[in-house]
């Protein structure tokens, strides 16, 4: 079969094996065509050691595409870019720069916790990121394309009530206008990549559908938020990727486990973690 896409994890709350890393974060690295694309940079410096230890030279990567601005997807922005030292465009959200906060009990001292990108813009821009910025979909290539803002379409799926964003010094909920996703389009379907699908795995897949043209859904990889859903969501959600017949679903970061469980038991051998260091070949 020939290889449409190649996905290799960089950053995950888990690892696969000796030798790698595990933080709370994402990051994979998606190789199609003449593209080599990371989406997200995980928190800290896990990409860069990561990609030692995997044999991976990240001069090869073309650009990066931000899923949404937080910390656990942005952080490593800085070791990345002090680690390349060269010009890379960077494709975000005009909103993923917004002052992102969650809201924690207050035993842990402090009501609300800054969650945005730990950088500033200017400082990236000198080490060597170029930002493009968009609210709609962003095609890189025929068959490679950002999605943009994901509209709010199911019944079943919500955006959290503990994420915040700071304006003129009040919190306003933060509905997340930056969320977004990768796709690849296939010889056998829709490979979508999450990033943490804040909109919901549901209506992303159904967006990807939509600015495709592509019914068929290959493969969903990534962040799915479900560690907060409750047993609906998940029943919901397994049975759209039912009735989406997808081939390969690949669970990362805020999935959760008690989803994880659930997705594992109904798909069998559709079903994988991934985890860092996980490559799969679509």
């Amino acid at each position: 079969m020939n290889m449409d896409v190649r996905l290799t994890t960089l950053c995950d709350n888990l690892v696969g094996s000796l030798g790698f890393i595990g933080e709370w974060g994402l990051s994979i690295l998606v190789e199609c065509g003449e593209e080599t694309i990371l989406l997200d940079t995980g928190m800290t410096d896990s990409v860069v050691r990561n990609a030692v230890q995997n044999g991976i030279n990240l001069s090869r990567i073309t650009r990066i595409v931000i899923s949404h601005g937080h910390k656990d997807h942005t952080g490593g922005l800085r070791h990345l870019f002090q680690t390349l030292d060269t010009k890379l465009p960077v494709i975000m959200h005009p909103e993923a720069w917004a002052h992102k906060y969650a809201a924690r009990p207050e035993s842990t001292g402090s009501r609300m916790h800054f969650i945005g990108i730990p950088h500033t813009r200017e400082e990236l821009e000198y080490l060597g990121a170029s930002f493009t910025l968009n609210r709609e979909p962003v095609w890189i290539t025929d068959q490679i394309v950002v999605t943009g803002e994901v509209p709010m379409k199911t019944p079943f799926e919500s955006i959290d009530n503990n994420l915040f964003v700071k304006i003129e010094g009040e919190y306003k909920p933060d509905r997340i206008p930056d969320d977004q996703a990768l796709v690849v389009k296939t010889s056998k379907g829709l490979v979508v990549i999450l990033g943490c699908a804040h909109h919901g795995m549901i209506n992303t897949i159904m967006h990807a559908q939509e600015i495709t043209g592509e019914k068929k859904i290959y493969a969903v990889v990534g962040g799915t938020h479900l560690f907060r859903a409750g047993s609906d969501q998940i029943d919901q959600s397994i049975a759209k990727l039912e009735e989406f017949k997808v081939a390969h679903i690949g669970v990362s970061h805020c999935t959760g486990m008690p989803a994880s469980m659930a997705l594992m038991q109904h798909f069998k051998d559709r079903f994988f973690f991934n985890h860092v260091g996980k490559v799969m070949e679509f």
